[in-house]
């Protein structure tokens, strides 16, 4: 009796391969990440992309009637990113009732739910093989182009990215990057985010995952220490002692399973030799380095000047929690409130005129403007995301290794911090965040049986 049910031969009489199944994603959703990212040097098409990737997320979402979720994330991974998201943005939507700035505050709050579609597209960018081999790829080859550039730099005095950047500016809208009063108060490497926006220290050391991965897994030991050399130097001149100590921490947690301890401790002995020849050789350098110093002090006055007057600012920041203990006073309120807080109020702070904006350290900010409903939200998420790393299997955490140490260097709470409810800083660490639960909670991938026909 001929059996009847069709094979893979008879389906193809020549004996050709069955075709894999491709499933059907978001294939474009890698380059537009990778475009977000190099656009940050300049912010507003930066933030343009971002808004036209969630805008497209959406309208695919609804053309599809939100069917086929599967093929763009794994179950789970849009449970993590939705929660992540949520554990962001509902302490800004909380303390918005009663913030300083009511009107304002449930403004962004609203505005700020942009970020949720996008996350969605970051975490499918990297939910399947071909996705982190690009976005992964690309993050590790940008901090690799921006260290060379950084390095340049170093030695010559320009930019030549944003030289280039500037000159395009000028030839579009008449008018540079940056004003003169912005270049004179420059006091540290720029790099390709330029003299106007000092933030590649901070950027630069907390994507630095991306590319010491990368170097380590492609060229070994040798890459690993190439890489980090070479980033470690522009971190020196382009970096806020923040940075220092996160680039550190990356180090450290990347640098063990690869060199072992031994071998570690000798690469933290040529960095601290590093920092010294940088401080004599730069006195921007050198002013960061006696000021470290001087948090060695017992003295109140020496160790607030060592902290750039931030213990001014997290007393300030206290305040604002013990007088707002339930929600805060408002996400991005924090300038506002200041004043009324201030303990030295009259007096000319360290860092000049005006108020702070911001706690500059996540906690406090966290405490100071959301509350105790905004840290609860947060820790949930915080327990969630250990939660899902925890249960993951070893191939899962292998691949989610790079992202998951850029953001938790990025949120390292025994360190100070750039806002997290700005519209950079919150959306780089969202999308940090993104890139974690995506690679993490990847979709299976499809496994090949006879002839390569996939297996569901």
């Amino acid at each position: 009796m001929t059996n009847s049910t069709p094979t893979i031969d008879t389906l193809n009489p020549a004996g050709a391969p069955a075709p894999v199944p491709r499933r059907v994603g978001w294939r474009w959703a890698p380059h537009w990440v990778l475009a977000f990212v190099i656009l940050w040097p300049a912010p507003g098409y930066a933030e343009g992309v971002m808004v036209l990737g969630a805008l497209a997320a959406i309208v695919h979402l609804l053309a599809s009637r939100f069917r086929g979720g599967a093929q763009l994330l794994s179950a789970p991974a849009w449970a993590l990113t939705s929660v992540l998201f949520f554990a962001y943005w509902l302490p800004e939507l909380i303390s918005a009732f009663d913030s300083v700035d009511t009107g304002r505050a449930l403004r962004e709050a609203l505005v700020d739910l942009r970020y949720l579609p996008f996350l969605w597209l970051v975490a499918s960018a990297v939910a399947d093989a071909r996705g982190r081999r690009i976005t992964l790829g690309g993050l590790a080859i940008i901090v690799g182009v921006w260290t060379l550039d950084g390095l340049v730099e170093v030695f010559f005095g320009t930019s030549p990215l944003f030289f280039g950047i500037d000159q395009l500016k000028q030839l579009i809208s008449s008018r540079p990057m940056c004003s003169v009063e912005q270049l004179a108060a420059a006091d540290r490497l720029g790099g390709v985010l330029g003299p106007c926006n000092l933030k590649l220290g901070v950027v630069l050391a907390s994507l630095s995952p991306f590319a010491l991965y990368a170097a380590g897994r492609r060229f070994g030991t040798t890459g690993w220490l190439v890489a980090g050399a070479a980033i470690g130097i522009v971190l020196l001149f382009a970096g806020s002692r923040a940075s220092w100590l996160t680039y550190g921490l990356v180090l450290l947690f990347s640098g063990w399973r690869l060199l072992g301890w031994k071998k570690l401790l000798v690469v933290f002995a040529c960095g601290a030799i590093a920092a010294v020849v940088a401080a004599l050789a730069s006195p921007q350098v050198r002013d960061r380095v006696e000021r470290t110093a001087m948090g060695l002090s017992a003295d109140e006055a020496g160790v607030d000047s060592a902290l750039s007057g931030r213990t001014r600012i997290w007393s300030a920041a206290l305040c604002m929690a013990r007088e707002n203990p339930v929600n805060g006073v408002g996400a991005r309120g924090f300038r506002e409130a200041f004043p009324g807080c201030d303990p030295k109020a009259g007096e000319l702070a360290v860092w000049g005129d005006g108020p702070a904006l911001h706690a500059h350290q996540i906690v406090l900010e966290v405490l100071s403007e959301t509350g105790l409903v905004g840290l609860l939200l947060w820790l949930a998420g915080v327990a969630l995301a250990w939660r899902a790393w925890h249960f993951a299997s070893p191939a899962a955490r292998e691949q989610a290794r790079p992202a998951m140490l850029a953001l938790s260097v990025t949120v390292f709470p025994l360190n100070t911090h750039l806002a997290f409810y700005s519209t950079f800083w919150g959306g780089f660490t969202l999308l940090l965040s993104a890139l974690f639960a995506g690679s993490l909670l990847a979709r299976p991938e499809p496994e090949a049986g006879k002839h390569g026909a996939a297996i569901p």
